[in-house]
């Protein structure tokens, strides 16, 4: 199946490289291009994509605010892409509903693989970039945590699958760790996000870090 990409940055030829770049690549299609974050808002709307390609500082409407618009109305999944490897863009966006975060220097290799695994709904960091990254800003943040949510009646089997997707582990790595097949915690994985209402393994790392479930600074 084909991926659609909306590619939204302030630099036209930034769009126009990035659009050469995944045009050439097989499975994937441009379907659009916006110039700042409203319109990436208002052509997310318009085309439906299914993923859509960030960038951060954007007149009009930072590319923050467009992202947590965009995911919080179910429109499309989005990989940020930034030039500045800013731990607080990384976690921010993260907050705004990302699924994914790559830096413009990426290879056209890594862009194209970065928009396949964010339109397969997986979450694109690097465990050592989300324990440092998400146990940082949870415990310097300034949102307070909230307890766990009990009335989502996680299991301990689910609750400890939740900190190990927090930590950063596959599900190939979780299963091993836990002794279990990768598809009993492709399992437990679907009913935590559906039990806490969240829409993939990054939010579900955020949300478990800001709850309390994973303690900042412990692997």
């Amino acid at each position: 199946m084909t991926i659609r990409v909306l590619i939204a940055d302030d630099q036209a030829m930034v769009r126009e490289g990035f659009s050469v770049l995944l045009g050439a690549r097989p499975g994937i299609e441009v379907a659009g291009e916006a110039c700042d974050g409203r319109d990436a808002v208002e052509r997310a709307a318009a085309l439906r994509p299914d993923v859509v390609l960030m960038d951060v500082r954007m007149p009009v409407m930072s590319g923050l605010e467009a992202t947590r618009i965009i995911t919080e109305a179910g429109t499309a999944r989005v990989l940020v892409l930034t030039t500045f490897d800013l731990d607080e863009y990384v976690y921010e966006a993260l907050r705004s509903g990302a699924s994914g975060f790559l830096l413009k220097s990426a290879t056209g290799q890594a862009l194209a693989e970065a928009v396949r695994v964010v339109a397969g709904g997986e979450a694109l960091l690097a465990p050592s970039v989300t324990r440092r990254l998400i146990s940082h800003f949870a415990r310097m943040g300034g949102r307070e945590f909230r307890p766990l949510k009990r009335d989502a009646a996680l299991t301990e089997r689910e609750t400890e699958v939740l900190a190990l997707v927090a930590g950063g582990l596959s599900n190939a790595e979780i299963g091993e760790r836990l002794v279990v097949a990768e598809q009993t915690v492709k399992t437990h994985v679907s009913r935590i996000l559906m039990k806490l209402g969240l829409r993939d393994r990054t939010q579900a790392a955020v949300y478990a870090y800001e709850t309390g479930l994973v303690r900042p600074g412990v692997s």
